[in-house]
Parts: C-alpha cells; structure tokens; sequence
C-alpha cells in the first residue's frame, strides 16, 4: 500500500525531518503539532491560545487530507503541565461533538520550542 504525504501552507511547516501527515489508506496520521502560528511560525502566547492554534493546524491538515475534525479517531496530547487539562476539555468540547474520539494525556518536562501542548491525530476517512 503507497503512503501519501499531506501538507498544507494553512498549518506550520515541519520543523524537523517529518512530514505534516501521512495518509495510508484510509487512515490519516497527524504528526504532532504545537501553537504555531503557521504565518509567522511564532509560537501562540499562554496554554489557551496555543491549544486553540493546536486544533486550528489540526483541522488545516485533516482537512487538506479530505477529512474533519469528526472523523479523528484517536489524539495523542501531551501537555507540560496537568493542570491544563480542564481548560484543554473545555477547548476540545468546543470543538468537536459526541461521540467523541479516543485520547491520551500525559504530561511531559517539555516540548519543541517552549510549547506547553502538542497534540497528534489518527484519521479515518
């Protein structure tokens, strides 16, 4: 089976050797992203507004994948601080409807440029 690679200028670029996602098949995997504004690629200020840039680059990139947020299947989220997790619910019942997809949370000593939240994404189309 051939894998595609998905980018879209909607969301950051790779700031590593990785691509934004890989389609394979059906299934579309979301590499991790962090607030990142994807025009300046300056990270957001504060954990709110990074978690918010997190789901509009999410989004991006499902979407330049033929997708929605409400075909996610599965997030990975990895947060520098626990506490967020209540304020990061809150965002994510904001942005997507029951059912709701799988997800783990854990907490991390950090992340790539100072992030306080990244998360990652498997898709099914």
């Amino acid at each position: 089976m051939s894998k595609q690679i998905i980018h879209t200028d909607n969301a950051p670029k790779a700031v590593g050797t990785y691509s934004q996602a890989v389609k394979v098949g059906n299934t579309v995997y979301v590499s991790g992203q962090i607030g990142l504004d994807p025009t300046t690629m300056t990270l957001r200020d504060g954990f709110n507004a990074q978690a918010r840039q997190v789901f509009d680059n999410l989004e991006a990139i499902i979407e330049q994948a033929g997708g929605t947020l409400s075909d996610v299947v599965k997030f990975n989220v990895s947060l520098t601080d626990l506490n967020d997790f209540n304020e990061l619910n809150t965002i994510f019942e904001e942005r997507l409807t029951a059912p709701y997809p799988a997800r783990a949370a854990v907490q991390v000593a950090a992340l790539p440029k100072g992030a306080v939240v990244e998360i990652e994404a498997i898709v099914a189309l």
